[in-house]
């Protein structure tokens, strides 16, 4: 067996970032930038007024006050996509809403509430410096900026900042596609007539769900049974694809048939056991030109080998770094010691009364426990052994969140 460490390494050595597709803004949603976005204009292209009120001189009221209002005579309007086409001279002043050019001559806006108008002619209530309530050109960002830099992912707000710079299209790695093999005679699919000795199927679903939420295209092949002559037709549904995930039959049974059927079919193995649990019988290798992750049959393990293995990736398909940090917490409840084999404990994550997180572990943590692994907010993640611990102590966890629809 290797370490966690050395599995996770040797896997992903053998990926690097997908090719750059163009893809349109309306798409780029949760996509990993290929090249960097520049700006294509300049924000806000113009002086632009942040307030409704009176476009002005600010020398023509600099003696303004409440008691002895200096007018001004009306010339004209300016408004949200109207601006005002003449020039304000000496004593004079333009009507102006928000977002709207600030005309030439004028330096300054006095808000409406300062003033009192009667026709076209204004009385100004309040002395106001110039550039007041004045956004100036590219107060926001210039032409050529760099505004979202290679290796991002795209979050809402940045497809809203690259349409501000009028950016339609972007560079973004391809999504992973990932083939999804499930295996075992004892597995029916949802919703299926079951035998007396089945089980329905959760891993498969499991694992495409994981595959979308982390960026990737996931194809489910579908259930091979536990001869030579389905695992290998259906295997072969992979082609094309980055990666092929299987689970179940990655072990040494008589039932086990993966490491067997394709090693007939060209499977070159790198290795096929992790000193880790729950999920000792992990497998990684080539097919056919198509890179193999075999997880295995309980769904539990599946699902920590997929956070383990499957989402760092396709984190690194996609350009990006194969991690999120670990954090760490108080632990919730006492441990005993661990054995030779790294531990990855379902737990629940609380705020203390310090403030600080609080990791605490389900009392049973069984492989076959699906409801556990759902309803846990973090891995405890506890080194080969590890001694006792206590209540208190702080412990390294894994959070089980994030994806690639973070705002």
């Amino acid at each position: 067996m290797i370490s966690v460490a050395e599995a996770r390494a040797r896997i992903l050595s053998a990926f690097s970032a997908l090719p750059a597709e163009t893809v349109a803004l309306p798409d780029a949603l949760g996509r990993v930038l290929a090249e960097a976005v520049v700006a294509r204009l300049t924000q806000p292209p113009f002086q632009a007024t942040a307030m409704d009120g009176w476009a002005v001189r600010a020398a023509d009221i600099d003696d303004a006050d409440a008691t002895t209002p200096i007018t001004l005579r009306r010339i004209g309007e300016a408004s949200a996509g109207h601006a005002f086409a003449g020039t304000v001279g000496s004593g004079e002043t333009v009507r102006i809403f928000t977002g709207a050019p600030l005309p030439a001559g004028a330096d300054a806006v006095v808000m409406q509430e300062d003033t009192e108008a009667d026709g076209d002619t204004v009385r100004i209530r309040r002395a106001v410096p110039a550039g007041r309530f004045v956004r100036p050109a590219g107060l926001d960002f210039s032409a050529g900026d760099e505004l979202l830099t290679k290796g991002r992912l795209i979050t809402a707000r940045d497809v809203a900042l690259a349409a501000c710079a009028n950016v339609p299209w972007l560079r973004v790695h391809r999504r992973p596609r990932v083939a999804v093999l499930a295996t075992g005679d004892e597995i029916a699919l949802p919703g299926e007539p079951l035998g007396p000795s089945q089980i329905v199927s959760s891993n498969a679903l499991g694992l495409c769900a994981l595959v979308a939420t982390q960026g990737g295209i996931a194809h489910n092949l579908g259930i091979a049974r536990d001869n030579a002559e389905s695992l290998a037709a259906m295997a072969a549904g992979a082609a094309g694809c980055d990666l092929l995930v299987t689970t179940g039959g990655a072990s040494q049974g008589d039932y086990d048939l993966v490491h067997g059927v394709l090693g007939d079919r060209g499977l070159s193995l790198d290795f096929y056991t992790i000193a880790m649990k729950p999920g000792k019988a992990v497998m990684f290798g080539r097919v056919g030109g198509v890179p193999l992750l075999g997880l295995p049959g309980n769904p539990v393990p599946t699902g920590i080998g997929a956070i383990l293995f499957l989402k760092p990736i396709l984190r690194v398909l996609q350009g990006l770094p194969p991690d999120e940090a670990t954090r760490t917490a108080k632990l919730g409840a006492p441990l005993k010691p661990n054995d030779a084999r790294e531990d990855y404990m379902r737990a629940t994550l609380t705020v203390g009364e310090d403030g600080d997180p609080v990791a605490t572990p389900f009392p049973r943590q069984d492989s076959a426990m699906v409801s556990r692994l759902a309803q846990a907010d973090c891995l405890i993640l506890r080194p080969p052994h590890a001694p006792a611990a206590e209540a208190g102590e702080t412990v390294t966890i894994i959070p089980l969140s994030g994806g690639v629809l973070s705002l």
